[in-house]
Formats: structure tokens, C-alpha cells, sequence
């Protein structure tokens, strides 16, 4: 009961009152990515979503226009070159994840669940396929996001994938939650590339 219907009505209905209550904040985040370089305020980004229907993420963003596109960050060799002044206090405070809220409402992604990958990572696809995790909603944060992050290989991803689809549970998604607030205080696992 819980994965078919409370998880979803939890989704919107959460997303909704976050997006309302942090409103100012992504209009002032919005302004100051404005004032500090050219280029527009939201980044959107071809991933995979439910059952591999692609869809468009939207992050606030951190990077330069003339970043080289489709390739994950912390792939990128001296990522830092291509980041913004906003856009570096954004990565490290995952600020830049918020418009992600709107995916949510939307109904394209959901507060936990594997995170989305990038529409050419077929490796991480194909293996994700065979665990059943590309048949969920992908997440805001999820199991292999408070175990590594950036850090983990995608064999390892794909187990922490796997074992979050075997495991949803209301206590499950509520540990992650708190566990990922824990991580972003703690700027815990991240890489901004090689």
C-alpha cells in the first residue's frame, strides 16, 4: 500500500508545501545566478525516468555555459574551472537540486528512489534493467546517495539500487531522508571531478 499510493501522495503533497514555503529562496538563488554569470537560471538535463521514459531534470545552474554537455560532473576533468562563483556554494549546500521539487509535483521523480541517471549512461541502465529499479519513480536522494554518492562504482550503485527496491518502506525513505540532511550539513561525499 504503502509503494503504490502513500509514497506518491506523500511526494506531491510534500513537494508542494516545500516548494511554497522555499519560494523566496529559489527567487533569490534565481537572482543571484543572474547577477554572477551569463546564461539561464535553470539547467535542464535528459535523464531516465520510470519504466525508462525520459524526461527533463531541473536543477538551478552551477556551471558555465561553455561546459561541455551530457557528461556527469564529477566525470569531467578539472570540473572546478567550469563552475560559477553561485554555482560552487550551490554544489556544496546541493542548493542546486531544488527546482528538482518541481519534478516531483510533476510526478516524474520522488523524494527517494535511485537517482536519475543521464540518458547516455546505457551501462548504469542495463544493470539497473536487470534489478527491477528502472520499473520505480528515481529520487531526489536514495540509498546509494547517503552510501557514497559520487564515490561508488556502478556495480555498487546498482546493489544499493536494488536493495531500495526490494526494501520501500515508509521508515526506509524516512532514514534516507534524514540520513541525506546529515550528509548535505556534512558535505559528505562529494566529488566535483577529476
Amino acid at each position: 500500500m504503502y509503494k503504490r499510493y502513500v509514497k506518491k501522495i506523500l511526494d506531491v503533497s510534500f513537494s508542494f508545501l516545500l516548494i511554497i514555503i522555499l519560494l523566496p529562496l529559489m527567487i533569490l538563488i534565481a537572482v543571484a545566478i543572474k547577477i554572477d554569470s551569463p546564461g539561464p537560471i535553470i539547467f535542464r538535463q535528459n535523464r531516465i525516468g520510470k519504466n525508462k521514459k525520459m524526461f527533463s531534470i531541473f536543477k538551478f545552474r552551477t556551471m558555465k555555459i561553455e561546459t561541455p554537455k551530457n557528461v556527469p560532473t564529477h566525470l569531467l576533468k578539472n570540473s572546478k574551472m567550469y563552475l560559477t562563483l553561485v554555482g560552487k556554494f550551490l554544489r556544496i549546500t546541493s542548493l542546486d537540486e531544488l527546482p528538482q521539487l518541481f519534478n516531483i509535483l510533476k510526478g516524474q521523480m520522488s523524494f527517494i528512489g535511485p537517482r536519475p541517471a543521464l540518458w547516455n549512461q546505457f551501462d548504469l541502465i542495463e544493470a539497473r534493467e536487470k534489478h527491477g529499479v528502472n520499473k520505480i519513480y528515481p529520487g531526489l536522494s536514495g540509498l546509494a546517495q547517503i552510501n557514497g554518492r559520487d564515490e561508488l562504482d556502478i556495480k555498487t550503485k546498482v546493489k544499493y539500487d536494488s536493495e531500495y527496491v526490494q526494501k520501500i518502506s515508509f521508515f526506509l525513505d524516512t532514514k534516507i531522508f534524514f540520513l541525506t540532511i546529515i550528509n548535505v550539513f556534512l558535505q559528505r561525499n562529494i566529488k566535483e571531478g577529476k
